[in-house]
């Protein structure tokens, strides 16, 4: 097979490991929810795959519910849930709409009464009520996405202008009990910051929150000013939670694949959190060191980079990985590398990811694109997509974050 064959049957085979189907079935099979009212609100990416697997494993189907996931990743009805799509990765009407019947299908319950919340990376855009004006709500958003800011100060920012995220969700169920189900996409599955945490103490201070504002120069309205300084519930007693996936996990499937076809994996690390095109660069020049190997290897690195957005073009961060990794490989025989996000889009784009090798800076230079006037521009995808680079999975069912590839092909060892 090709290198570019390999790229795709370590997609495919790592993502049917990640998908959380299993999981929810092990996790919510035979539970008993005692004798009051269930309702089920599954939000995210993954919303959709986790609400209809924890349908079909429940011996008591919920009274009501409802799933609220990204555009194009509902796949049909799901029993008596509603389903609601909204927008990613800025919130829209659709989020506060969507939002709003969750909180009304979840308001009044008593002691007895049990809500079985499903979350998913997005859910952070997915799920918001805020006393904002959704305008403004939307700015600060698009402000904090530009700047570089990793996940973690976006989600600080966003649990103090939300009226649900940083436990409140929680808060708003009360005295019900809250059983919930994580699906992480933040490196070390810190549960305040997946989704901004709606059911989960908030861990961070109004000190860290102003201090993020000064980092990326937020100018803030007086009420979204004041909102930072409000401290959010530290601790509450009605939530249980279960963890049932991480980039961990990713990263152990798709180095799984990788020895399959022949490579000798070894995972790098599944915390990459740099900009992207410095980790472009650095496994660049993880292949270039390890050209005089002898078998064929695998380098893996799980995580979440950023982008700095300096240009208006269109693209992801696994995209701009790729493509700042093709001009470090350029002119090595037989190697590749490969970004994808798990939940197959990456960035505002229909692509999960790029794939690039040691011909692609040739191939583009000879159709006039220089990569590094592409990278300045943000523009990665339509470069990958002269170069037949881009990654294209459609939406998956799971979101535990990304995965980068570097494979060093050596005939002799692969069948």
């Amino acid at each position: 097979m090709s290198l570019r064959q390999d790229c795709e049957v370590i997609i495919q085979d790592a993502l049917k490991q990640v998908r959380p189907d299993a999981a929810v079935c092990r996790t919510v099979a035979g539970m008993d929810f005692g004798p009051g009212r269930l309702v089920l609100v599954a939000v995210g990416k993954a919303a959709w795959s986790m609400a209809n697997a924890a349908w079909n494993s429940l011996d008591r189907k919920p009274d009501t519910g409802i799933v609220i996931t990204k555009y194009g990743h509902s796949e049909g009805p799901i029993g008596n849930l509603e389903v609601w799509e909204a927008g990613h990765p800025v919130p829209d009407e659709q989020t506060f709409a969507a939002t709003g019947r969750a909180l009304a299908l979840t308001t009044g319950l008593n002691q007895g009464d049990t809500v079985l919340f499903l979350l998913s990376g997005g859910g952070s855009a997915l799920f918001e009520k805020s006393p904002l004006p959704i305008q403004e709500l939307r700015d600060i958003t698009q402000k904090l996405l530009a700047s570089g800011a990793d996940i973690v100060e976006m989600n600080i920012i966003r649990k103090r202008l939300s009226d649900i995220k940083g436990g409140k969700f929680a808060v708003h169920c009360a005295p019900a009990r809250v059983f919930s189900i994580v699906l992480s996409d933040i490196i070390g599955n810190p549960l305040d910051m997946i989704a901004s945490g709606p059911t989960y103490p908030d861990m961070s201070t109004c000190e860290q929150a102003q201090a993020i504002i000064r980092k990326y120069g937020l100018e803030l309205s007086a009420e979204a000013s004041e909102l930072i300084k409000v401290e959010t519930p530290k601790q509450f007693h009605n939530v249980d939670t279960r963890v049932t996936g991480s980039v961990t996990g990713l990263c152990l499937a798709a180095a799984e694949a990788c020895e399959k076809l022949g490579y000798r994996p070894v995972i790098l690390t599944d915390s990459l959190t740099c900009q992207a095109r410095e980790a472009g660069a650095f496994l660049a020049a993880i292949a270039r060191y390890h050209q005089s190997a002898e078998e064929s290897l695998a380098f893996l690195a799980g995580g979440e980079t950023v982008v700095k957005l300096t240009g208006t073009g269109k693209g992801g961060r696994n995209q701009e990985i790729a493509l700042a990794a093709a001009e470090g490989i350029s002119g090595l025989e037989h190697t590749a590398v490969f970004s994808f996000g798990s939940d197959g889009t990456d960035g505002p784009t229909d692509a999960a990811g790029g794939f690039v090798t040691g011909k692609t800076q040739t191939v583009l230079q000879n159709q006039g694109v220089t990569i590094f006037d592409v990278l300045q521009n943000n523009d990665a995808y339509h470069a990958l997509a002269q170069c037949e680079g881009l990654l294209i999975t459609g939406a998956t069912g799971t979101n535990v974050n990304d995965v980068s590839v570097v494979l060093i092909r050596r005939e002799s060892d692969l069948s």
